[in-house]
């Protein structure tokens, strides 16, 4: 079967050119933001507390970021589920990084690149999921792939993160301290996030059609926030003044494997279907 054919059996209700061409355009702006940042970064974050925050975020996103969301495009175009199905992970991890980024930085030009690589990638992750044919990809992978161990997990680290960040905010209020800007902006990303992991994994534990197409996008999301998370925390002592942090490492490790377990599941199953 040649790769025209492979791609016409892709589940799709329409044509998704203008997905692509909103993808490579946030493809562009995510290397020129993170470029941005590690060259100009006293510039673009005038104090120490987002330098340590965001320099090794930037590269995070130039090596993890970015090859996920063009990897899952070229695995689409040549007709490969898989590649469909996680191209909205990687979108909502674009959309999950740049609000942390949003909420955190000062008012500048910086600041106005990441507010539109927000809009832009819910934008595009909105249109590309709008074109999935739900019934046909449920179709294709019910009784393939771990509806209920998958959608446990994601409800599970969905409710978990949602209860971590009320539970930070409860506690600065009743102290009655200010949390860093930084911090604040990352509980903010959380909590805005964890609502589709919970309705994702709800609706999957139940088969539901759209579980099915959101699924593996949200393990496969959540999956690279965990590597990411590692990559960052071994780069930040090395880009920042910031100490090492062993015993974070391991424990994001730990909690990773939650993750990745299902999601490895998750792609055999749909791998053979």
């Amino acid at each position: 079967m040649n790769t025209h054919q492979d791609r016409n059996t892709l589940p799709l209700k329409g044509n998704i050119t203008l997905i692509y061409f909103l993808s490579f355009l946030i493809a562009i702006l995510m290397t020129v933001a993170s470029v941005a940042g590690l060259q100009s970064r006293a510039v673009i974050y005038p104090t120490e507390e987002l330098i340590r925050s965001f320099v090794p975020n930037d590269v995070v996103n130039l090596f993890i970021g970015l090859p996920i969301l063009l990897g899952s495009m070229y695995m689409t175009w040549r007709g490969k589920l898989i590649g469909l199905l996680c191209w909205s992970g990687a979108l909502f991890f674009v959309f999950y990084n740049y609000t942390a980024y949003v909420f955190a930085m000062p008012l500048n030009w910086a600041f106005l690149l990441h507010l539109i690589l927000v809009v832009l990638s819910m934008y595009t992750l909105i249109g590309l999921i709008a074109n999935i044919d739900r019934k046909a990809v449920q179709q294709r992978l019910s009784g393939s792939v771990p509806e209920k161990f998958a959608g446990g997990v994601l409800a599970g680290l969905g409710l978990l993160f949602s209860l971590r960040v009320i539970g930070i905010i409860v506690n600065a209020i009743a102290n009655g301290t200010l949390l860093a800007e930084t911090e604040l902006a990352v509980n903010i990303a959380d909590f805005l996030i964890t609502p589709a992991w919970i309705i994702g994994g709800i609706l999957l534990w139940r088969r539901q059609a759209f579980g099915y197409v959101t699924g593996l996008g949200l393990l496969f999301q959540g999956s690279m926030l965990f590597i990411g998370l590692i990559i960052f925390l071994l780069l930040q002592p090395i880009l920042t003044s910031a100490p090492f942090a062993l015993v974070d490492v391991v424990v994001i490790f730990v909690m990773g494997l939650i993750c990745f377990i299902p999601f490895a599941l998750f792609v055999r199953g749909a791998g053979k279907a």
